[in-house]
Protein backbone atom coordinates (compact mmCIF):
# COMPACT_ATOMS: atom_id res chain seq x y z
CA UNK A 1 0.00 0.00 0.00
CA UNK A 2 2.93 2.38 0.96
CA UNK A 3 4.43 1.78 -3.10
CA UNK A 4 0.54 2.71 -4.19
CA UNK A 5 0.51 6.09 -2.38
CA UNK A 6 4.39 7.06 -3.31
CA UNK A 7 2.38 6.61 -7.06
CA UNK A 8 -0.99 8.72 -6.02
CA UNK A 9 -0.51 12.75 -6.24
CA UNK A 10 -2.60 12.70 -2.76
CA UNK A 11 -0.79 10.05 -0.95
CA UNK A 12 -2.91 8.52 1.84
CA UNK A 13 -2.73 8.93 5.87
CA UNK A 14 -1.20 5.60 7.55
CA UNK A 15 -1.38 4.98 10.60
CA UNK A 16 2.38 5.77 12.56
CA UNK A 17 3.71 6.95 9.39
CA UNK A 18 4.51 10.61 7.97
CA UNK A 19 4.62 11.28 4.84
CA UNK A 20 7.45 14.00 4.10
CA UNK A 21 6.49 15.80 0.39
CA UNK A 22 9.96 17.01 -0.06
CA UNK A 23 11.80 13.47 0.16
CA UNK A 24 8.86 11.73 -1.28
CA UNK A 25 8.65 9.01 1.11
CA UNK A 26 7.02 7.63 4.43
CA UNK A 27 8.88 7.79 8.02
CA UNK A 28 7.85 6.10 11.16
CA UNK A 29 6.13 8.17 13.78
CA UNK A 30 8.11 8.23 17.11
CA UNK A 31 5.99 8.14 20.25
CA UNK A 32 6.41 10.16 23.05
CA UNK A 33 8.44 13.36 23.93
CA UNK A 34 11.75 12.36 25.12
CA UNK A 35 13.67 11.12 22.52
CA UNK A 36 16.78 13.06 21.68
CA UNK A 37 15.60 13.85 17.80
CA UNK A 38 11.53 12.48 18.14
CA UNK A 39 9.45 12.41 15.27
CA UNK A 40 6.04 13.25 16.67
CA UNK A 41 3.24 15.26 15.10
CA UNK A 42 3.76 18.29 17.23
CA UNK A 43 7.10 18.65 16.08
CA UNK A 44 5.94 18.22 12.13
CA UNK A 45 3.18 20.50 12.38
CA UNK A 46 5.34 23.35 14.33
CA UNK A 47 7.96 23.23 11.06
CA UNK A 48 5.31 22.93 8.92
CA UNK A 49 3.74 26.05 10.54
CA UNK A 50 7.25 27.86 10.36
CA UNK A 51 7.73 27.03 6.95
CA UNK A 52 4.86 28.75 5.81
CA UNK A 53 5.13 31.88 8.19
CA UNK A 54 8.56 32.42 6.68
CA UNK A 55 7.28 32.15 3.23
CA UNK A 56 4.65 34.33 4.02
CA UNK A 57 7.14 36.98 5.57
CA UNK A 58 9.57 37.08 2.27
CA UNK A 59 6.16 37.44 -0.01
CA UNK A 60 5.52 40.27 2.32
CA UNK A 61 9.38 42.04 1.92
CA UNK A 62 8.88 41.62 -1.72
CA UNK A 63 5.66 43.33 -1.99
CA UNK A 64 4.04 40.51 -3.51
CA UNK A 65 0.61 40.86 -0.90
CA UNK A 66 -2.14 39.89 -3.38
CA UNK A 67 -5.55 41.31 -2.60
CA UNK A 68 -7.99 38.66 -2.03
CA UNK A 69 -10.20 40.02 -4.31
CA UNK A 70 -9.78 39.45 -8.11
CA UNK A 71 -9.41 43.13 -10.02
CA UNK A 72 -9.15 45.23 -6.94
CA UNK A 73 -6.29 47.45 -7.67
CA UNK A 74 -6.64 51.90 -7.24
CA UNK A 75 -6.77 52.28 -10.88
CA UNK A 76 -9.54 49.60 -11.55
CA UNK A 77 -11.78 51.11 -8.82
CA UNK A 78 -11.09 54.59 -10.55
CA UNK A 79 -12.35 53.81 -13.84
CA UNK A 80 -15.46 51.95 -12.15
CA UNK A 81 -16.09 55.03 -9.92
CA UNK A 82 -15.58 57.59 -12.96
CA UNK A 83 -18.18 55.10 -15.00
CA UNK A 84 -20.78 55.09 -12.27
CA UNK A 85 -20.69 51.41 -11.55
CA UNK A 86 -19.22 52.11 -8.26
CA UNK A 87 -21.35 54.26 -5.42
CA UNK A 88 -19.54 55.88 -3.36
CA UNK A 89 -20.32 53.85 -0.20
CA UNK A 90 -18.63 50.48 -2.35
CA UNK A 91 -15.99 52.66 -3.52
CA UNK A 92 -14.88 53.96 0.12
CA UNK A 93 -14.88 50.55 1.36
CA UNK A 94 -12.86 48.88 -1.67
CA UNK A 95 -10.37 51.46 -1.05
CA UNK A 96 -10.01 50.36 2.87
CA UNK A 97 -9.45 47.16 1.37
CA UNK A 98 -6.70 48.01 -0.83
CA UNK A 99 -4.86 50.09 2.04
CA UNK A 100 -5.10 46.54 4.19
CA UNK A 101 -3.50 44.82 1.14
CA UNK A 102 -0.89 47.16 0.79
CA UNK A 103 0.22 47.53 4.53
CA UNK A 104 3.75 47.56 5.29
CA UNK A 105 5.50 46.58 8.38
CA UNK A 106 8.36 48.45 10.11
CA UNK A 107 9.68 47.96 13.05
CA UNK A 108 9.21 50.89 15.94
CA UNK A 109 12.28 52.26 18.26
CA UNK A 110 11.29 52.90 21.41
CA UNK A 111 12.98 55.18 23.77
CA UNK A 112 12.26 55.73 27.64
CA UNK A 113 13.40 58.37 30.13
CA UNK A 114 14.33 55.12 32.26
CA UNK A 115 16.96 53.64 29.73
CA UNK A 116 16.20 50.25 31.68
CA UNK A 117 12.74 49.60 31.20
CA UNK A 118 12.43 49.77 26.88
CA UNK A 119 12.71 46.77 25.12
CA UNK A 120 13.55 44.52 27.99
CA UNK A 121 9.84 42.99 28.79
CA UNK A 122 7.73 40.67 26.65
CA UNK A 123 4.42 42.71 26.17
CA UNK A 124 1.77 40.73 27.02
CA UNK A 125 -1.17 43.26 26.29
CA UNK A 126 -1.50 46.43 24.85
CA UNK A 127 -4.59 48.36 25.31
CA UNK A 128 -5.39 51.81 23.64
CA UNK A 129 -7.39 54.85 24.77
CA UNK A 130 -10.53 56.14 22.79
CA UNK A 131 -8.70 58.37 21.09
CA UNK A 132 -5.80 56.26 20.19
CA UNK A 133 -3.21 59.00 21.90
CA UNK A 134 -2.09 56.77 24.36
CA UNK A 135 -1.38 52.75 24.94
CA UNK A 136 -0.96 51.09 28.11
CA UNK A 137 0.87 48.07 28.07
CA UNK A 138 1.48 44.96 30.20
CA UNK A 139 4.79 43.57 29.91
CA UNK A 140 5.84 40.11 31.64
CA UNK A 141 8.82 40.24 33.43
CA UNK A 142 11.63 37.49 34.53
CA UNK A 143 10.44 36.66 37.87
CA UNK A 144 6.72 36.12 36.88
CA UNK A 145 5.26 39.10 37.57
CA UNK A 146 4.07 42.18 35.04
CA UNK A 147 5.43 45.49 34.71
CA UNK A 148 2.60 48.10 33.68
CA UNK A 149 3.69 51.50 31.28
CA UNK A 150 2.15 53.94 29.00
CA UNK A 151 3.43 54.72 25.54
CA UNK A 152 2.89 57.89 23.85
CA UNK A 153 1.72 57.71 20.54
CA UNK A 154 2.55 61.58 19.82
CA UNK A 155 5.51 60.79 17.62
CA UNK A 156 4.57 57.43 15.52
CA UNK A 157 4.73 60.09 12.05
CA UNK A 158 8.39 60.80 13.31
CA UNK A 159 11.28 58.23 13.33
CA UNK A 160 10.36 56.78 16.72
CA UNK A 161 8.17 57.06 19.49
CA UNK A 162 8.68 58.41 22.90
CA UNK A 163 7.58 55.99 25.51
CA UNK A 164 7.09 56.47 29.17
CA UNK A 165 7.14 53.51 31.09
CA UNK A 166 7.73 53.25 35.07
CA UNK A 167 8.09 50.62 37.52
CA UNK A 168 4.66 50.16 38.84
CA UNK A 169 4.57 51.55 42.76
CA UNK A 170 2.47 48.86 43.59
CA UNK A 171 2.27 45.60 42.52
CA UNK A 172 5.40 44.70 41.47
CA UNK A 173 4.68 41.00 40.96
CA UNK A 174 1.02 41.34 40.18
CA UNK A 175 0.18 39.50 36.81
CA UNK A 176 -2.56 40.55 35.03
CA UNK A 177 -5.38 39.20 33.14
CA UNK A 178 -8.08 42.03 31.72
CA UNK A 179 -7.22 46.23 31.69
CA UNK A 180 -9.86 48.75 29.92
CA UNK A 181 -9.30 52.41 30.27
CA UNK A 182 -11.97 54.42 32.69
CA UNK A 183 -13.01 57.93 32.25
CA UNK A 184 -13.70 59.15 35.99
CA UNK A 185 -12.60 62.48 36.23
CA UNK A 186 -11.59 63.48 32.40
CA UNK A 187 -11.98 60.66 28.97
CA UNK A 188 -9.52 58.18 30.06
CA UNK A 189 -7.93 59.58 33.07
CA UNK A 190 -7.50 56.04 34.94
CA UNK A 191 -6.98 52.06 34.17
CA UNK A 192 -8.81 49.67 35.08
CA UNK A 193 -6.79 46.39 36.23
CA UNK A 194 -7.64 42.80 36.76
CA UNK A 195 -4.85 40.99 38.40
CA UNK A 196 -3.86 37.72 40.44
CA UNK A 197 -1.36 38.26 42.99
CA UNK A 198 -1.92 34.72 44.40
CA UNK A 199 -4.79 33.69 45.70
CA UNK A 200 -7.46 36.18 45.95
CA UNK A 201 -6.53 38.20 43.32
CA UNK A 202 -7.12 41.85 43.05
CA UNK A 203 -9.10 44.92 41.36
CA UNK A 204 -7.38 48.40 41.28
CA UNK A 205 -8.45 51.47 39.73
CA UNK A 206 -5.32 53.62 38.95
CA UNK A 207 -4.76 57.27 37.98
CA UNK A 208 -3.26 57.24 33.96
CA UNK A 209 -1.19 59.89 35.49
CA UNK A 210 0.88 57.76 37.34
CA UNK A 211 2.88 56.74 34.61
CA UNK A 212 3.97 60.25 33.66
CA UNK A 213 7.40 62.23 34.06
CA UNK A 214 6.20 64.31 37.01
CA UNK A 215 7.79 64.08 40.31
CA UNK A 216 7.01 60.45 42.12
CA UNK A 217 5.97 62.84 45.05
CA UNK A 218 3.13 64.68 43.24
CA UNK A 219 1.48 61.12 42.09
CA UNK A 220 -1.66 60.63 43.16
CA UNK A 221 -2.39 56.96 44.70
CA UNK A 222 -4.88 54.33 43.61
CA UNK A 223 -8.37 55.40 43.42
CA UNK A 224 -9.85 52.00 44.27
CA UNK A 225 -8.77 48.18 45.09
CA UNK A 226 -9.79 45.45 46.54
CA UNK A 227 -9.58 41.95 47.07
CA UNK A 228 -11.76 39.53 44.60
CA UNK A 229 -11.58 35.95 43.05
CA UNK A 230 -9.94 35.18 40.13
CA UNK A 231 -10.77 38.03 37.59
CA UNK A 232 -11.36 36.88 33.74
CA UNK A 233 -12.45 40.70 32.49
CA UNK A 234 -13.99 44.19 33.42
CA UNK A 235 -15.25 47.03 31.61
CA UNK A 236 -16.16 50.63 32.58
CA UNK A 237 -19.48 52.47 32.30
CA UNK A 238 -20.03 55.36 30.01
CA UNK A 239 -23.62 56.10 30.32
CA UNK A 240 -24.62 58.66 33.01
CA UNK A 241 -27.44 56.52 34.62
CA UNK A 242 -24.43 54.43 36.13
CA UNK A 243 -21.72 57.05 36.88
CA UNK A 244 -17.96 56.20 37.90
CA UNK A 245 -19.15 52.13 37.74
CA UNK A 246 -17.23 49.66 36.47
CA UNK A 247 -17.79 45.77 36.34
CA UNK A 248 -15.68 43.04 36.97
CA UNK A 249 -16.49 39.28 35.70
CA UNK A 250 -15.26 36.85 38.20
CA UNK A 251 -15.69 33.09 38.39
CA UNK A 252 -19.27 32.45 38.69
CA UNK A 253 -20.77 35.98 39.46
CA UNK A 254 -20.21 39.98 38.30
CA UNK A 255 -19.01 42.54 40.51
CA UNK A 256 -20.46 46.12 39.52
CA UNK A 257 -18.70 48.54 41.91
CA UNK A 258 -19.32 52.89 42.08
CA UNK A 259 -16.01 53.78 42.40
CA UNK A 260 -17.15 57.24 44.17
CA UNK A 261 -19.65 55.61 46.49
CA UNK A 262 -18.14 52.42 47.14
CA UNK A 263 -21.57 50.63 46.17
CA UNK A 264 -21.47 47.58 45.16
CA UNK A 265 -23.68 44.86 43.22
CA UNK A 266 -23.16 41.34 42.75
CA UNK A 267 -25.28 38.76 40.24
CA UNK A 268 -24.65 34.98 40.38
CA UNK A 269 -23.91 33.61 37.30
CA UNK A 270 -23.83 29.67 36.27
CA UNK A 271 -20.20 29.96 34.34
CA UNK A 272 -16.97 32.28 34.59
CA UNK A 273 -17.37 35.43 32.70
CA UNK A 274 -14.56 35.80 30.71
CA UNK A 275 -15.82 39.24 28.53
CA UNK A 276 -17.53 42.41 29.47
CA UNK A 277 -18.87 45.33 27.68
CA UNK A 278 -21.31 48.11 29.17
CA UNK A 279 -23.56 49.55 26.27
CA UNK A 280 -23.48 53.69 25.96
CA UNK A 281 -26.76 54.62 25.79
CA UNK A 282 -28.17 52.46 27.98
CA UNK A 283 -26.81 51.08 31.82
CA UNK A 284 -26.68 47.74 30.45
CA UNK A 285 -23.43 45.53 31.05
CA UNK A 286 -23.34 42.51 27.81
CA UNK A 287 -20.91 39.27 29.47
CA UNK A 288 -19.83 36.15 27.26
CA UNK A 289 -19.30 32.71 29.88
CA UNK A 290 -17.29 29.82 29.77
CA UNK A 291 -19.94 27.85 28.95
CA UNK A 292 -21.09 29.96 25.57
CA UNK A 293 -23.56 31.91 26.97
CA UNK A 294 -23.63 35.67 26.38
CA UNK A 295 -26.15 37.74 28.25
CA UNK A 296 -26.98 41.34 29.71
CA UNK A 297 -27.63 42.86 32.61
CA UNK A 298 -29.45 46.49 33.25
CA UNK A 299 -26.91 47.21 36.65
CA UNK A 300 -30.09 49.68 37.40
CA UNK A 301 -31.96 47.10 39.03
CA UNK A 302 -31.34 45.73 41.99
CA UNK A 303 -29.31 42.16 42.36
CA UNK A 304 -31.29 39.13 42.04
CA UNK A 305 -31.02 35.25 42.56
CA UNK A 306 -31.60 33.15 39.91
CA UNK A 307 -31.59 33.64 35.89
CA UNK A 308 -34.68 36.59 36.28
CA UNK A 309 -32.16 39.55 35.52
CA UNK A 310 -30.92 38.25 32.04
CA UNK A 311 -32.36 40.29 29.23
CA UNK A 312 -30.44 39.21 26.17
CA UNK A 313 -29.38 35.79 25.89
CA UNK A 314 -27.54 34.27 23.04
CA UNK A 315 -25.95 31.04 23.29
CA UNK A 316 -22.03 30.16 21.38
CA UNK A 317 -20.91 26.62 21.29
CA UNK A 318 -17.77 27.27 23.35
CA UNK A 319 -16.57 29.89 25.20
CA UNK A 320 -17.02 33.31 24.65
CA UNK A 321 -13.48 35.23 24.81
CA UNK A 322 -14.54 38.74 23.53
CA UNK A 323 -17.22 40.50 22.82
CA UNK A 324 -17.90 43.77 21.03
CA UNK A 325 -20.68 45.87 21.10
CA UNK A 326 -21.51 47.52 17.57
CA UNK A 327 -21.93 51.57 17.90
CA UNK A 328 -25.64 51.75 16.47
CA UNK A 329 -25.83 49.23 19.50
CA UNK A 330 -28.60 46.90 17.81
CA UNK A 331 -25.59 44.16 16.60
CA UNK A 332 -23.15 42.39 19.20
CA UNK A 333 -19.81 41.03 17.71
CA UNK A 334 -18.64 37.68 19.63
CA UNK A 335 -15.32 35.24 19.32
CA UNK A 336 -15.29 31.77 20.94
CA UNK A 337 -12.62 28.95 22.03
CA UNK A 338 -13.45 27.40 18.75
CA UNK A 339 -12.32 30.10 16.57
CA UNK A 340 -15.88 31.03 15.76
CA UNK A 341 -16.55 35.02 15.16
CA UNK A 342 -20.33 35.73 14.41
CA UNK A 343 -22.57 39.04 14.56
CA UNK A 344 -25.53 39.00 16.73
CA UNK A 345 -28.50 40.70 15.50
CA UNK A 346 -29.87 41.85 19.34
CA UNK A 347 -32.76 42.63 18.62
CA UNK A 348 -33.77 39.16 17.04
CA UNK A 349 -31.58 37.25 18.95
CA UNK A 350 -30.15 35.52 15.63
CA UNK A 351 -26.82 35.19 14.24
CA UNK A 352 -26.46 37.34 11.05
CA UNK A 353 -23.08 36.54 9.69
CA UNK A 354 -19.64 34.66 10.52
CA UNK A 355 -16.51 35.57 10.03
CA UNK A 356 -13.92 32.55 9.29
CA UNK A 357 -10.39 31.61 9.58
CA UNK A 358 -9.56 32.74 12.81
CA UNK A 359 -7.96 30.03 15.14
CA UNK A 360 -8.36 29.52 18.95
CA UNK A 361 -8.74 26.43 21.01
CA UNK A 362 -7.93 28.20 24.89
CA UNK A 363 -7.14 31.68 25.02
CA UNK A 364 -8.74 35.05 26.06
CA UNK A 365 -7.94 36.38 22.52
CA UNK A 366 -9.69 39.96 22.23
CA UNK A 367 -11.44 41.21 18.86
CA UNK A 368 -10.77 44.89 17.54
CA UNK A 369 -13.62 46.62 15.32
CA UNK A 370 -13.18 49.62 13.72
CA UNK A 371 -16.45 50.57 11.75
CA UNK A 372 -15.31 53.85 10.33
CA UNK A 373 -12.72 51.76 8.09
CA UNK A 374 -15.56 49.03 7.72
CA UNK A 375 -12.94 46.24 9.58
CA UNK A 376 -12.65 43.44 12.03
CA UNK A 377 -8.96 42.51 12.90
CA UNK A 378 -8.46 39.30 15.51
CA UNK A 379 -5.00 37.33 16.47
CA UNK A 380 -5.40 34.07 16.26
CA UNK A 381 -3.19 31.30 18.60
CA UNK A 382 -1.45 30.54 15.81
CA UNK A 383 0.10 33.84 15.89
CA UNK A 384 -1.37 35.33 12.83
CA UNK A 385 -3.40 38.65 12.82
CA UNK A 386 -6.25 38.32 10.16
CA UNK A 387 -8.01 41.25 8.88
CA UNK A 388 -12.14 40.82 7.50
CA UNK A 389 -14.08 43.08 5.72
CA UNK A 390 -16.89 43.67 8.06
CA UNK A 391 -19.72 44.43 5.21
CA UNK A 392 -19.61 40.95 4.12
CA UNK A 393 -17.14 38.87 6.57
CA UNK A 394 -14.17 38.40 3.46
CA UNK A 395 -10.85 37.69 5.04
CA UNK A 396 -9.22 40.53 3.28
CA UNK A 397 -5.36 39.62 4.84
CA UNK A 398 -3.29 37.06 6.49
CA UNK A 399 -0.59 38.74 8.75
CA UNK A 400 2.37 36.55 9.70
CA UNK A 401 4.04 37.36 13.12
CA UNK A 402 7.83 38.42 12.72
CA UNK A 403 8.59 35.69 15.48
CA UNK A 404 8.77 31.65 15.44
CA UNK A 405 4.69 31.03 16.69
CA UNK A 406 4.42 30.40 20.33
CA UNK A 407 2.43 30.67 23.50
CA UNK A 408 4.26 33.47 25.06
CA UNK A 409 4.57 35.50 21.46
CA UNK A 410 0.94 35.85 20.72
CA UNK A 411 0.84 39.60 18.74
CA UNK A 412 -1.28 42.13 20.49
CA UNK A 413 -2.51 44.43 18.36
CA UNK A 414 -4.02 47.91 18.45
CA UNK A 415 -5.80 49.33 14.79
CA UNK A 416 -7.07 52.91 14.15
CA UNK A 417 -7.56 55.73 11.99
CA UNK A 418 -5.76 57.83 13.41
CA UNK A 419 -3.28 56.58 15.94
CA UNK A 420 -1.59 59.30 17.70
CA UNK A 421 -5.10 61.67 18.35
CA UNK A 422 -6.67 63.48 15.92
CA UNK A 423 -3.83 64.56 13.29
CA UNK A 424 -1.99 60.54 14.18
CA UNK A 425 -1.47 58.56 11.02
CA UNK A 426 -3.58 55.71 10.69
CA UNK A 427 -2.53 51.74 10.73
CA UNK A 428 -1.93 48.16 12.77
CA UNK A 429 0.61 48.72 15.56
CA UNK A 430 1.25 45.61 16.32
CA UNK A 431 3.62 44.13 19.60
CA UNK A 432 5.20 40.85 19.78
CA UNK A 433 7.89 39.79 22.25
CA UNK A 434 10.14 42.80 23.41
CA UNK A 435 9.34 44.99 19.93
CA UNK A 436 6.53 47.08 18.73
CA UNK A 437 5.84 47.53 15.19
CA UNK A 438 3.94 49.53 12.65
CA UNK A 439 2.34 48.98 9.36
CA UNK A 440 1.52 51.76 7.64
CA UNK A 441 -1.92 52.09 6.40
CA UNK A 442 -2.36 55.18 3.88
Amino acid sequence: SIFFSLMSPHPEELPGFYYDPEKNRYFRLLPGHNNHNPLTKDSIQHKAMECKRLRLLEEEEKQNQKTTRAGLNSSVLLQKRQLGLLNSTSYCRLVHELKVNCMQRRKIEIHSPDSSVAGTNNFKIIVADVACERIFTVNDVEHGGCKYGIINLSGLGKESLTVEMYDNLYFTNRKVNSVCWASLTHPDSHLCLMGIAETPGCASLLPASLFSSTNPGDRPGMLCSFKISTAWSCAWCLNPQADSCFSTGLTRRVLVTNVVTGHRQTFGTSSDVLAQQFATQTPVLYNGCRSGEIFSIDVRQRNRKGHSWKATRLFHGSAVTSIHLMEDEHYLMAADMAGKIKLWDLRTAKCVKQYKGHHNEYALLPLHVNEEEGLLIAVGQDCYTRIWSLQDAHLLRTIPSPHPSSKDAIPSVVFSSRLGGSRGVPGLLMAVKQDLYHFSYN
